[in-house]
């Protein structure tokens, strides 16, 4: 699980723990504010392995770990990413014309190179013992282009604020990569698929909140828990034949 330490990637972690997987959080964060996970790394029932993603040698590393007390992994899922944090400063949120290369340059090293290291490395690895299930999470905002109406709110209060780019970029770019790695590798066992999630609440401003729900068909947001069950799914044989695909959990986003 890379960015197991996040409000995600913990989450993933602790459901399939205690589905009786034997987990790997992979993160450079030191801890979690999940206290499930942090009790189960505590009891030595999930590893917690410093790890950045988007250094093949640390990467390597993790592996190493992971099978020295395992063996082969069988499921990765690529859950790590960033984005322009809502404090970001005002040339990341700036109109496209102006955005930095070196901040788009970032989020793509991460949220695009990143998995490709992982699934290089880890996948590499399942594909050598013949069996394994790889799951690429991206978002709403790589399917389609974000509505920036939803953040006019930032904008009424004299903010120039505009989402940007790189992450909607990078995110697209898991679709192909995930077709791509499908083919590559399905004669060796190894299955390859996206996930793609609605926006998940995490104590946003309120302005927000009501902006991105007045658009959610479901009248909501994503509650993290709600990844869950796709992601079971995903690493578990009852998907067995399924790869190459796209699973959207988005409350109907993507319907209108």
């Amino acid at each position: 699980m890379t960015g197991g330490m996040g409000q995600l990637g913990a989450e993933l972690a602790v459901a399939l723990a205690t589905r009786g997987a034997r987990v790997a959080c992979l993160d450079s964060a030191v801890a979690s504010v999940n206290p499930e996970l942090l009790a189960l790394v505590a009891s030595g029932a999930v590893q917690a392995i410093d790890c950045d993603v988007t250094v093949r040698d640390s990467v390597e590393r993790a592996l190493a770990a992971v099978e020295q007390e395992h063996g082969a992994p069988h499921i990765l899922v690529n859950a790590a990413a960033v984005d322009s944090p809502p404090d970001a400063p005002a040339a990341e949120v700036g109109p496209f014309e102006d955005v930095p290369t070196e901040v788009i340059g970032r989020v793509i090293e991460v949220n695009v190179g990143g998995v490709i290291t992982c699934c290089q490395v880890i996948g590499g690895a399942m594909a050598r013992a013949g069996r394994g299930s790889i799951i690429n999470v991206s978002s709403i905002y790589g399917m389609l282009s974000p509505d920036q109406r939803i953040y006019e709110f930032r904008r009424e209060a004299g903010e120039e604020f505009v989402k940007p780019v790189a992450y909607s970029v990078s995110k697209s770019a898991l679709y192909n990569l995930t077709r791509y790695l499908a083919t590559y590798w399905a004669r060796d066992g190894v299955r390859v698929n996206t996930l793609t999630l609605a926006g998940i609440a995490n104590d946003q401003p309120v302005e927000f909140v009501d902006a991105y729900t007045s658009r959610m068909p479901i009248g909501r947001m994503m509650d993290v828990s709600e990844a869950v069950g796709a992601v079971v799914f995903l690493a578990a044989d009852g998907s067995s034949y399924v790869t190459g695909s796209n699973l959207v959990v988005d409350g109907g986003w993507s319907a209108w």
